[in-house]
């Protein structure tokens, strides 16, 4: 188990660095409306009927996100001032997470509720698993708290690869039907996502493999 922990940890760096990359080549390729990633934000959110979210700029590299609390859109300075395919993709992707939230889709509802159990669950978690690994022999059940704690994470990393799935599939379709991409940026937007979609779903594997690590820690005890 413990080299498939190891071999996730390897292709997720790997993954993050692929992502960076293609971000940075596909940052240099203008869309096909020239618009700047706020600008497609405001306009697929308009084109939707929503008018009370939001669209922010916020400091760092790829720290784009929806924050359905306050419902705003947070595209990174990149994101937001730049007119790129790249730009355009990722500020549609946030924006297709609006949609989800206007509609009520599920996966996103199931995972906003997660947030503040699986927050407190983080915090808590490594300490209670360490303690229950030290106290077994006194306090057998301890260990298996902690791993419920770990499941309650894992449960939020494999309901987040639908919500980022389908927030893409909604904002190439609505760049492509929209003129933002064509048929020579497409591909471009489509692999943007694609690989940013990668770390989700290696972010989904590490936390199952640990969590069954752990798990068959506990048994063998």
């Amino acid at each position: 188990m413990w080299f498939l922990i190891i071999a996730v940890m390897v292709l997720s760096f790997i993954v993050q660095q692929t992502l960076q990359s293609r971000f940075s080549k596909y940052s240099k390729i203008r869309n096909s409306s020239g618009m700047t990633g706020a600008e497609v934000a405001a306009m697929m959110l308009r084109s939707n009927g929503v008018n009370d979210v939001s669209i922010v700029c916020v400091g760092g590299t790829l720290t784009d996100h929806y924050n359905p609390s306050d419902k705003t859109v947070n595209l990174s300075r990149d994101v937001y001032y730049g007119n790129s395919i790249a730009a355009a993709a990722v500020a549609a992707h946030e924006c297709g997470h609006v949609l989800q939230h206007a509609c009520g889709y599920a996966p996103l509802k199931l995972r906003t509720a997660l947030v503040p159990v699986v927050s407190f669950s983080n915090m808590i978690v490594q300490w209670v698993i360490l303690a229950g690994l030290l106290l077994i022999g006194i306090f057998p059940n301890l260990i298996w708290f902690g791993i419920g704690l770990m499941a309650l994470s894992t449960l939020f990393s494999v309901v987040t690869l639908p919500v980022e799935i389908n927030a893409s599939q909604r904002a190439i379709a609505w760049i492509c039907d929209n003129g933002i991409a064509d048929a020579q940026t497409r591909p471009m937007a489509v692999d943007s996502l694609k690989w940013a979609a990668y770390t989700y779903v290696l972010a989904a594997l590490g936390s199952i493999a640990t969590l069954l690590y752990y798990i068959g820690l506990a048994r063998r005890d």
